[in-house]
């Protein structure tokens, strides 16, 4: 029996990017990143602003998400990404994302994923945390 490949996050060239976000993310790498990044259609479906049976949808006629999702998609990727970089491990990273953090308002940071200014400062904190400077 063969080893899974490892799943290979998007790389942050922004040409790539933009490219991919206007073709539209194809609904087998967003399958790929869900399993990945253990997120299901429910959190995703709050995530981007569709209902779960839209993304069923996209699933059923193998259809790539509209730009607009997609850029969320690649988003909330890239945000992985740079946590699982900061914290090492994948399961650090997600137990942080889980749990409520004060210098976010005392919300878990995970529950911020529906908002590009939520990414952002998930984003901020992930630095500051990288660099050492905690409130």
């Amino acid at each position: 029996m063969s080893k899974p490949k490892p799943y290979i996050f998007v790389d942050d060239d922004t040409v790539n990017l933009t490219s991919m976000v206007r073709e539209g993310v194809p609904f087998p790498y967003f399958t790929k990143l869900s399993d990945q990044i253990q997120l299901g259609f429910e959190e995703w479906s709050s995530y981007l602003h569709l209902s779960e049976r839209t993304i069923q949808r996209y699933k059923k006629e193998k259809k790539s998400f509209d730009p607009i999702y997609s850029e969320k998609i690649l988003q909330i990727e890239l945000l992985y990404k740079k946590g699982i970089h900061v914290f090492g491990l994948e399961d650090n990273f997600y137990t942080w994302m889980d749990t409520v953090s004060i210098a976010l308002g005392n919300v878990r940071p995970k529950d911020m994923l529906d908002t590009s200014f939520g990414i952002d400062l998930i984003h901020d904190e992930l630095n500051r945390i990288e660099h050492g400077v905690l409130a």
